[in-house]
């Protein structure tokens, strides 16, 4: 092979490299970052389904039964709603049938149940009229707001956010949901919550000021609404403590009970 033909196959084999490289260089772009920590997604079972609901944000709407607002020192006939969020990984799902065990949590010595109805969003949008708000309803569950009660108020005498009253782990105890298409919307309804066999919560939906049609629409002012956001609406009178030991039943007429005993 002379000078020349030694060139032109050189050539060649530079041109096929640089050609093979030009041609895996967009595999391994559209590979693209990974997380260097992946989170794992919250979900919440759904009743008759293998799928699973997976949370978005958790928004919780406060005051909003008459009574209720009025033992937290409000007057009810003249507060327009408001709302506060919890962190997805807030959520504790309870089975159906069980009592699940529920961690007392750190730095409260004053530690308060609230029992409520959730809704659950499969969609949402900004500025929803109330009258269409429930369309964007997948389902609805029996949930638990639990709330350190004693650093709640702290935080509100001093005139300072009380999200660690609020936000913190385990605190959003939530029954499994089930779809709309056969448990109805709720309305009315019976509501209540027991400590040991004594009733301590009990009202009737109906009672709330503002119904979950009306939060979902207040809320979309405020916020775009999404699929997987979960709605809890509020809680009856009668809130109060829990300690170490003590078996919490809550019912909802039309859903089954939950039960959570406080470790």
């Amino acid at each position: 092979m002379n000078t020349v033909d030694r060139r032109a196959v050189l050539a060649t084999g530079v041109l096929a490299l640089a050609g093979a490289a030009t041609q895996s260089a967009p595999a391994k772009a559209q590979a693209g970052p990974k997380a260097m920590f992946p989170v794992p997604a919250t979900t919440i079972p759904i009743v008759g389904e293998t799928d699973v609901f997976q949370v978005r944000r958790i928004y919780c709407i406060g005051r909003n039964y008459a009574a209720h607002a009025i033992e937290r020192g409000s007057d009810p006939t003249r507060e327009p709603p408001f709302f506060f969020q919890k962190p997805t990984d807030a959520i504790q799902n309870v089975a159906v049938g069980t009592v699940a065990d529920h961690p007392y949590p750190s730095l409260t010595k004053n530690y308060h149940h609230e029992v409520e109805l959730v809704a659950a969003l499969k969609s949402g949008g900004a500025n929803i009229p109330a009258e269409k708000a429930l369309e964007h309803v997948y389902g609805y569950a029996l949930g638990l707001d639990m709330t350190r009660r004693d650093l709640q108020n702290g935080m509100a005498a001093e005139k300072k956010p009380w999200e660690i009253g609020k936000s913190f782990d385990h605190a959003a105890v939530i029954g499994p949901i089930h779809p709309a298409t056969r448990t109805g919307h709720f309305t009315k309804g019976a509501i209540s919550l027991a400590i040991n066999g004594t009733v301590k919560q009990s009202s009737d939906l109906q009672n709330m000021i503002w119904s979950v049609a009306e939060q979902i629409a207040k809320l979309s002012e405020a916020f775009e609404l999404k699929a997987g956001d979960i709605i809890y609406s509020g809680t009856p009178e009668n809130v109060g403590p829990v300690v170490k030991g003590d078996v919490l039943l809550c019912k909802l007429e039309g859903l089954p009970d939950m039960s959570i005993r406080i470790t």
